[in-house]
């Protein structure tokens, strides 16, 4: 039997800034504290049996991060709850811990979209919002930039496709779009290149570093729930 587990998390205030690798080593850390013993993989290099679903950017906020991993021993879910709880550092919040199935392949192959909320300060009202993202969406293609894996380089995208659902309303001082995007292997829509085509097509000219993403969940092609 493989012992194979979903932790959930949060994440939110400076933590947000922490890289994947980094955040990779505080798990493993606080695995090791708590004699939680991980599996390893076989091989010339061995390394721990544990990974993100879908990896955010730097910056993100998140309601629903998660990691699955593998120990070498059965332990309740409770046991690893109470034990890793302990050992997070502030801005990083357990939600919840439970069993995987065998059948289940990685998350990561699994995940099929994620729900995110992007909030951009903005002078336009709310009518203004609603009609610009109407016109957003009208258009026959919804092309940006988007870095290829291979080549690093910039390239056209046409990303329409890739928006299963984006509603906008204004909240305070700021455009709120609460946005539905593919996200996995077979096709991932940053909401990096959401915010840029539709800023451009909207004519909001507010820097990036004053806005905020925040995930809100994430979706999978087995229905899995966490």
């Amino acid at each position: 039997m493989t012992n194979r587990y979903v932790i959930k998390f949060s994440k939110d205030g400076y933590v947000k800034y922490t890289s994947h690798l980094d955040m990779m080593r505080v798990f493993r850390r606080a695995f090791k504290k708590t004699g939680l013993a991980l599996r390893y993989s076989q091989g010339f290099n061995p390394h721990p049996k544990m990974g993100f679903a879908q990896p955010l950017s730097l910056g993100y906020a998140s309601r629903c991060e998660l990691i699955e991993f593998e120990t070498q021993e059965h332990h309740s879910t409770e046991d690893i709850m109470k034990k890793m709880i302990g050992e997070m550092p502030e801005g990083i919040k357990i939600i919840s811990c439970q069993e995987l199935r065998e059948d289940v392949k990685s998350l990561a192959a699994d995940a099929d979209a994620a729900e995110y909320k992007i909030w951009i300060p903005s002078e336009m009202t709310d009518e203004e919002l609603k009609a610009a993202l109407e016109k957003y969406l009208a258009q026959e293609e919804i092309i940006t930039l988007k870095r290829q894996k291979k080549t690093k380089k910039m390239a056209p995208v046409n990303i329409k496709n890739m928006l299963r659902h984006l509603e906008i309303s204004k909240v305070g001082e700021f455009a709120m779009i609460k946005a539905l995007l593919d996200c996995g292997s077979q096709s991932n829509c940053s909401p990096e290149l959401v915010i840029a085509s539709f800023c451009e097509s909207a004519g909001i000219t507010t820097p990036r570093h004053e806005m905020e993403v925040e995930r809100l969940n994430l979706y999978f092609v087995s229905n899995l729930q966490f």
